[in-house]
């Protein structure tokens, strides 16, 4: 009963870690999208109406990609709170 018991906890968070790592990869995909389509836009938009602005369009890229990380990371953390208690 005690290896049975062992067995299972053991699939059960062999089962958890493969959906955490599966969860990363697609995250790290959607980020990766993110970014290229960010740089982008700013490519797109900001370098033709501000000339000479290499380095400011890097700043509001940064700008938004740290926006962007702190929105989403606060709304991860506020729907994990209620899934803890």
């Amino acid at each position: 009963m005690a290896k049975k018991a062992k067995g299972f906890i053991f699939h059960k968070e062999l089962l958890k870690q493969l959906i955490t790592l599966s969860t990363s990869a697609f995250g790290l995909a959607a980020a990766l999208a993110w970014n290229e389509t960010i740089q982008q836009l700013v490519k797109d938009f900001i370098e033709p109406r501000i000339p000479g602005s290499g380095l400011l369009s890097k700043f509001i890229y940064a700008l938004i990609i740290t926006l962007f990380a702190v929105l989403i990371t606060y709304q991860l953390s506020r729907i994990a709170s209620k899934f803890k208690d």
